[in-house]
């Protein structure tokens, strides 16, 4: 339940497969490889601390993005949320709904708390902290909002994980993590898979006021650059780039999906960031696409499931065709 493994591991690609990581087309997060582009930014910026003004502004900016009418709090990631997380309550009985981004186990367990794996979201009534990433990471299983607030009222804190809802806007929860009433809802957001800025690390965290004010206790000061809020607060207000891009990336899930089947790799779900496959040898293929320097992830629990991100431009579709018809070889 504690293993971290992670994609973007482009490191040991090189070292396994030769080559400088820069010569490497990386499909092996979720990140989007069209990013925001980056505005300019004062000097100031890089200089000072951030001020308290810049940052309400820039969690205002996440709250109209996101449709959130209450609070929220900015962090390094939602990396950050997922390992502060735990400490927001006594440890006790953590489930998590997997197999999941293996952080959230992993962060429980360093706190202390008992984790278990559960296969369905019914499984995870009364735990005292239950996890779901929706939509899910690896395979895009997804909950209805409904299911998930109904879900809060019978656990002690339902944490809700929508680092891939950006182009999925319908799925998100993000308007009922204030509420008083019902059962408590703890929402995670990544900014940077969407945008495209992972390097950033900027992150959100939404849920009731007592909650939050306790997130900010053990996030500290400045748990945000000043550049990550410039550079957010810019993104967040973009709804024409966002609408756009959630669009694009529609069209570019079904185009992968219609090539990787072509090559032979069966579909089995995934978001609009990334796709997941079904293929008899997991490792095999990613060894044969790691030959032409494209590196894929795979699973330890699964040796027949293949992700591959979506690629940016048309050189980068190209490579992956290329690479892609190496496989019916």
């Amino acid at each position: 339940m504690n293993m971290r493994d992670h994609g973007g591991d482009l490191d040991a690609a090189a070292r396994l497969y030769g080559g400088a990581p820069e010569e490497w087309l990386d499909l092996s997060t979720g990140i989007n490889r069209l990013p925001y582009p980056i505005p300019s930014l004062a000097p100031d910026i890089w200089r000072a601390l951030p001020t308290a003004a810049a940052i309400r502004d820039l969690e205002d900016a996440a709250r109209a993005a996101y449709g959130a009418p209450g609070p929220l709090v900015a962090l390094a990631g939602a990396q950050a949320a997922i390992q502060l997380a735990p400490r927001l309550r006594s440890a006790g009985l953590a489930r998590v709904l997997s197999p999941t981004y293996n952080e959230h186990a992993a962060a429980l367990c360093a706190c202390g708390w008992r984790v278990e794996a559960v296969a369905s979201a019914a499984d995870l009534a009364g735990a005292d902290l239950a996890v779901i990433v929706n939509p899910n990471n690896p395979d895009g299983r997804v909950h209805a909002p409904d299911a998930l607030r109904a879900l809060a009222g019978e656990v002690g804190l339902l944490v809700v994980d929508e680092s891939f809802a950006d182009p999925h806007p319908e799925l998100s929860v993000a308007d009922a993590a204030s509420s008083e009433t019902g059962g408590e809802i703890f929402v995670l957001r990544s900014f940077g898979k969407f945008y495209g800025l992972a390097g950033i690390r900027l992150g959100f965290a939404l849920g009731r006021e007592a909650t939050l004010a306790r997130l900010r206790e053990l996030a500290g000061p400045w748990a945000v650059s000043g550049p990550a809020i410039a550079i957010g607060a810019a993104a967040l207000r973009d709804a024409r780039w966002r609408a756009t891009a959630i669009a694009r990336l529609g069209e570019d899930a079904q185009r992968l999906d219609a090539m990787a089947g072509a090559a032979g790799l069966a579909p089995v779900g995934g978001t609009a960031l990334f796709r997941l496959y079904e293929t008899p040898d997991a490792a095999r293929a990613q060894e044969r696409l790691a030959q032409r320097r494209i590196w894929s992830r795979v699973f330890p629990y699964s040796r027949t499931w293949l992700r591959l991100g979506l690629p940016g431009g048309e050189e980068e579709w190209a490579r992956l065709a290329a690479a892609l018809d190496g496989l019916r070889g």
